[in-house]
């Protein structure tokens, strides 16, 4: 491909995602009064005393992408005598670092979540401590909460217990070389292997997360395979669009999170105290996910069903299995965005329906999202008996700020990656391509192409109507900031 016209492209995106955070109320700078804050920090969290138990002994492991450096999660496992499976997970403690109302905090809040693109991220705390001294980084020490989850051989939970405690990170490892291994296809983890029995608690792990993704799916959890691009780069030109395949050891975080955010769920209810939950209510176009069924031969109930629409997507998985991720993008985009709600004492409970979960808060990442960092003082005061640190009405007010900034830091970086197929593909105007309509908004259409994986405005001729789901043939008229793609022929006619 020829890219000469632009020989720094990852110096102009970031550029772009510098704009596209103002353009959306994101600050991408820290301000002046949070790193004078920061300077004042030189070093982890050196707190102890009674209510903070020792677990560094533990073969607590890290699982995360290749090149994460902000460590939020551990885990480690124990079978236990009976047969039943202890799992623990560790969940950086920010706030004993980054206490509310603080400058840091402040831009925290702000922002609210870290902003993730190719050519730069925006983090929510400075990469001193996010990817450092509130990072549970290998061969360090660090404070943490601890989640304590007992697991029967069928994967019901028996019982749970949270606590605070230092641990220690006895290996970082990265969920393609675990999943590798796990699937006979790869060596164990150098950084595994040199631990004796990390062997054994990975595959422990692995089992009790397989256990706990069957229930949930049991249960009506939608278990979907979406598009997550990644921009690859040789020097500064985008040379390549990867898409991040889903795999076993991104399934065992998964089912960890999600466990420990029940339960994180469940605690703060039973201690009387109002929490932050992360729900997706009921979607919000279902006759026309029972429409995209009823194209497929399935019919879905008149109201929403989530065990029948898992129903549908598994055995679609099953029959078509190179087409299901477009599939999941249609059902992702037809159920709507999620959204973050307050459950007070003695309210309502407000169900998760994608994960079929009844009581699902946000937790596990307070390095990267605020509302975790939200959570886990929630916790702590918990613990300790001491007043909520935030008020009813703090937590609506907040509640409502982190969806909004939430969305638009998603659209931050959908914008990004527009604008990183528009450099790939601009060598390839006139070609066609196949691809399937994701979205129709006030006379907009918007189409993702298959390879490479990239997303860009649909223009149809007049009078003709799609719908989302609807597979189409497109050629490329033009590139931009966003990529813009041609309809060239309806969905259902023999692709050249």
């Amino acid at each position: 491909m020829n890219n000469k016209l632009h020989p720094h492209q990852k110096e102009e995106l970031a550029d772009l995602a510098v704009a596209a955070m103002r353009e959306r109320g994101l600050e991408p700078e820290f301000p002046k009064p949070a790193i004078e804050q920061l300077k004042t920090i030189d070093g982890p969290s050196a707190e102890d005393g009674a209510g903070i138990v020792d677990m560094t002994g533990l073969l607590w492991c890290s699982i995360d992408n290749d090149d994460s450096r902000d460590l939020d999660q551990l885990t480690a496992s124990e079978v236990l005598p009976d047969g039943s499976v202890r799992i623990l997970v560790a969940i950086a403690d920010v706030d004993t670092l980054v206490e509310k109302e603080t400058p840091i905090d402040r831009h925290a809040q702000i922002n609210t979540t870290s902003v993730y693109t190719s050519a730069r991220i925006f983090p929510m705390l400075p990469e001193k401590l996010s990817t450092d001294f509130t990072s549970l980084n290998p061969h360090e020490e660090r404070v943490a909460t601890v989640t304590e989850m007992v697991f029967a051989p069928d994967g019901e939970m028996l019982r749970s217990h949270i606590t605070r405690a230092r641990v220690h990170n006895k290996a970082k490892l990265a969920y393609d070389a675990v999943a590798a291994w796990i699937d006979g296809n790869g060596p164990l983890p150098e950084a595994a292997d040199r631990v004796p029995g990390m062997d054994e608690q990975i595959r422990t792990q692995d089992s009790v997360a397989q256990q706990l993704r069957a229930r949930r799916r049991e249960h009506g959890a939608l278990e979907f395979q979406t598009f997550q691009p990644r921009a690859e780069f040789q020097g500064d030109q985008v040379v390549a669009i990867k898409q991040q395949v889903q795999n076993r050891a991104r399934q065992l975080i998964e089912e960890f999170m999600v466990a420990t955010n029940g339960v994180t769920a469940r605690f703060l209810a039973g201690k009387k105290r109002a929490s932050i939950r992360r729900v997706v209510k009921s979607p919000e176009r279902w006759a026309r996910i029972a429409e995209v069924a009823a194209e497929r031969g399935w019919t879905l109930p008149a109201e929403p069903d989530s065990s029948a629409l898992e129903q549908f997507l598994a055995a679609e998985r099953k029959r078509d299995p190179l087409r299901f991720p477009d599939l999941s993008l249609i059902i992702v985009k037809l159920m709507g965005r999620g959204e973050y709600v307050v459950e007070r004492p003695g309210g309502p409970t407000i169900g998760h329906f994608g994960l079929a979960v009844r009581d699902y808060s946000h937790s596990t990442a307070p390095n990267r999202r605020y509302p975790d960092l939200i959570t886990s003082r929630l916790i702590k005061a918990a613990l300790s008996e001491a007043a909520a640190p935030y008020s009813h009405t703090e937590l609506e007010f907040l509640a409502n700020h982190c969806t909004k900034q939430e969305d638009a830091a998603n659209k931050v970086e959908r914008q990004l990656r527009k604008s990183e197929a528009a450099m790939l593909l601009e060598s390839h105007i006139g070609d066609e391509f196949d691809g399937v309509v994701t979205g129709s908004s006030n006379g907009n259409n918007w189409v993702r192409i298959f390879n490479p994986p990239a997303e860009g405005k649909l223009l149809v001729a007049r009078g003709r109507k799609i719908n989302v789901g609807d597979k189409v043939r497109v050629k490329l008229r033009s590139h931009q900031r966003r990529t813009r793609l041609h309809r060239f022929r309806d969905a259902g006619v023999n692709h050249p």
